[in-house]
């Protein structure tokens, strides 16, 4: 699962995992669209559910690694504090509101785990998608893994996360071109 803000880098984590579980013997399922994936899968009618998963095999993610962004997509859903507007039909009116109004899908989340026979969960993303992972581990619904994403590079207990290393160096790119064309019209830019 990707969650949050789009770097470069997501792809290929992506195909080295799947391709190290493969050599393991693991079967590797993503789930689309970050925690919205798990959160849209209805257990009740697992047919409507297949456009919320993609079965990742060798195949599926063998040249991957070449295009930006992540195959899988992704969104900022965070599944413990959803407005009932923003649930899927099937979930409205199943949980109750929070004094904020919004309601914890989280025994949802673990529901749909449990009927796909996922024990361990992999997540890639920024704080949002991060601090999910905690929670729905701490309800022990599931082992996570997460590896962090974040162009900021602030998650605690890291020295790099996925995406830092691109930003600073495009950033360092286009200050420089800037300066280049600031200086060939002899303004000043302010950045």
């Amino acid at each position: 699962l990707t969650g949050g803000g789009d770097v470069p880098g997501l792809n290929p984590c992506i195909k080295a995992v799947t391709r190290r579980a493969i050599e393991h013997g693991w079967e590797v399922l993503g789930f689309r669209r970050g925690w919205a994936g798990p959160l849209h899968f209805d257990p009740d009618n697992p047919e409507a559910g297949e456009e919320h998963l993609m079965r990742l095999d060798h195949e599926a993610v063998r040249t991957i690694d070449r295009k930006g962004g992540t195959v899988l997509h992704t969104s900022r859903v965070n599944p413990k504090a959803m407005k009932e507007e923003q649930l899927p039909d099937f979930l409205k009116g199943r949980f109750t509101p929070a004094s904020d109004g919004t309601v914890d899908c989280t025994p949802h989340v673990e529901r749909v785990l449990n009927h796909l026979g996922i024990d361990v969960m992999l997540t890639i993303g920024g704080d949002g998608t991060l601090s999910y992972s905690a929670h729905l581990h701490r309800h022990g619904a599931v082992k996570v893994v997460s590896i962090p994403k974040t162009m900021d590079n602030d998650v605690f207990g890291t020295d790099y996360c996925i995406g830092f290393s691109t930003a600073v160096t495009r950033s360092v790119d286009y200050i420089n071109a800037l300066r280049t064309s600031t200086g060939s019209h002899e303004r000043i830019a302010v950045v």
